[in-house]
Order: C-alpha cells, then sequence, then structure tokens
C-alpha cells in the first residue's frame, strides 16, 4: 500500500470533486480509496486540467469511453487516481456507508479553488434572463445543504436559498451576491467552462 503525500492544490481540487462528481471508492474495505473521475467528452479540457494537477497520484492517462443508455450512446473522458491509504482520511470525512455527506469543518476547507472545481461540477446558470446560479446538490440531505449554506455565509458572505426539485435539492447562489461569487472563482475556472458563470 502506497502512502503518498498529497500536495495542498491537489487536497483543494480532491474536496471539490468530492463535494461534486467525483467519487471514493475503495476495494480494500477501507484501507485503501481511489478517486474517479469522468466527465462527458464535452469537458474533455476540464479533465485534462483536473489530470495534470493530479497527475502524481492518478493510475494512468484520461481514456475515452462509450456508454450506452436505452437508446442512446454517450461519450465519456475519464481517469482514476492509484489506490491509496492517503486518502481514507477524505472518505472518513466524507462519506456515510455509500452515501456522501459534508464535514462539519468543511467551512475551513471551501477555499476559492475548492469552490471553483465544486460549480465546475455541478454549477450552472438557471437561465438567460438571471444573473442567480445554482449548484446541483441532489445528492445531499438537507442537513449538509444547511453546513455549506453556513459555510458560503460565513466564510465569504455568499447568500444562498434551497431550492427543492423532484429528484432532491439545490443551493440557489442568491442575485445579490452572485457578483462576490463569481469574483472568488473566476481565477480558478477552466476557460471551456466558462460557459457556466453566463
Amino acid at each position: 500500500m502506497k502512502i503518498i503525500k498529497i500536495k495542498q492544490k491537489q487536497r483543494d481540487i480532491i474536496i471539490g470533486k468530492i463535494l461534486g462528481d467525483g467519487h471514493l471508492e475503495t476495494m480494500t474495505k477501507g484501507k485503501t480509496y481511489r478517486l474517479k473521475i469522468e466527465h462527458s467528452i464535452n469537458q474533455k479540457e476540464y479533465v485534462d486540467w483536473v489530470y495534470k494537477n493530479l497527475q502524481s497520484i492518478a493510475s494512468k492517462h484520461p481514456q475515452e469511453r462509450v456508454i450506452q443508455l436505452n437508446d442512446k450512446q454517450y461519450k465519456k473522458y475519464w481517469f482514476n487516481t492509484i489506490n491509496t491509504p492517503s486518502l481514507r482520511f477524505y472518505a472518513q470525512q466524507f462519506y456515510h456507508g455509500r452515501k456522501k455527506i459534508v464535514p462539519k469543518m468543511i467551512k475551513r476547507w471551501l477555499n476559492p479553488l475548492t469552490l471553483a472545481v465544486w460549480f465546475m461540477d455541478d454549477g450552472s446558470i438557471k437561465s438567460k434572463f438571471h444573473k442567480a446560479k445554482i449548484i446541483n446538490t441532489q445528492s445531499f440531505a438537507i442537513t449538509d445543504l444547511k453546513l455549506l449554506q453556513s459555510a458560503l455565509l460565513e466564510r465569504y458572505g455568499i447568500e444562498t436559498k434551497i431550492r427543492n426539485q423532484k429528484e432532491g435539492q439545490q443551493i440557489y447562489l442568491l442575485s445579490k451576491t452572485i457578483d462576490k461569487f463569481e469574483s472568488i472563482i473566476r481565477p480558478y475556472i477552466v476557460e471551456s467552462m466558462s460557459y457556466k458563470l453566463g
């Protein structure tokens, strides 16, 4: 089992990915974990950026694959990190069994880079006619969303609401503080993902 030193920037990206579309899995009953990263082929540049920053802990280069869902084919672009005990801490903090949770200390970890990665994964514009933005947080419980809301407000003064959807709740970033939110994350947004800012 290879123990590796995870650098600060890598840690920030890993936390952002876990809040977003990244997934930690173990095949050693919790002794080691790997981070799985997969996006649409349209987000290739973003995956390449994540890979470049996590290359020292990646198992191989990003690859393409095709997924068949009903009658449609979807082209995906993905890579995994190596299996390592160094990721066990993140699994202990962000998972209860197989379900993702938000740690109580999230305010300390939600720095601008982590926030940007989370938004690149799960953020979107509300519509062409609104400044407000949305973060798709449907996989989290309402208690987790309140922790995230509190972290955004206390650390950055970002005001939010919870927005109910059929599949769960979204965090709704209110237009009155959206300029502040965008100024925080914009320096870290990969160019091809800037469409998410509208």
